[in-house]
């Protein structure tokens, strides 16, 4: 779909650019950016030590899980009904706990991970603008992730057009 989006876009560029303006297309692949900028394997470090952390943490409650629930097997006949049923709530409660904590740590690695990559993409973005506007390229393609990455503000929106004619409202 976004080849073919791709090709539509170029083929309508060309046959109605060439008469009005000189169209100049350029390409780029932003995972080789991404890669080659030293700010992300700094980012990627910081959360790999985050992640490491979030392991560790996670470890020593699977540890103390299990010694509880290792304790409580050992000691389980021997416990009135009182006790035993007092630490099987705490066995659920601390698998709960675990549950949780996998949960919301997977979450917050997302978030750090959006958080220390989007200066570096917002970098990128500025680059890729500016190397765009001072070398007249109408447009630039990302050959990465099939996206277009810089057109002019200028440009016409045909999306209203397209839908008058498939007759959509």
């Amino acid at each position: 779909m976004k080849k073919l989006l791709v090709v539509l876009l170029v083929s309508a560029l060309t046959c109605n650019g060439f008469s009005q303006q000189k169209i100049k297309l350029g390409h780029l692949n932003s995972n080789d950016l991404l890669e080659a900028m030293p700010e992300k394997s700094a980012a990627q470090k910081t959360l790999q030590d985050y992640s490491k952390q979030l392991e560790d943490q996670l470890t020593t409650m699977q540890d103390e899980l299990e010694k509880k629930y290792n304790d409580y097997l050992a000691k389980k006949d021997s416990l009135g009904d009182i006790i035993r049923k007092s630490k099987e709530e705490e066995l659920t409660s601390l698998q709960q706990r675990i549950q949780s904590f996998q949960s919301n740590a997977q979450q917050e690695l997302q978030k750090k991970e959006q958080d220390l990559l989007k200066p570096i993409i917002d970098k990128a973005k500025k680059a890729i603008e500016k190397v765009s506007k001072e070398n007249s390229y109408t447009y630039i393609f990302d050959t990465g992730t099939g996206a277009i990455l810089y057109f002019p503000a200028d440009s016409d929106d045909i999306l209203p057009l397209v839908k008058k004619e498939l007759g959509i409202k």
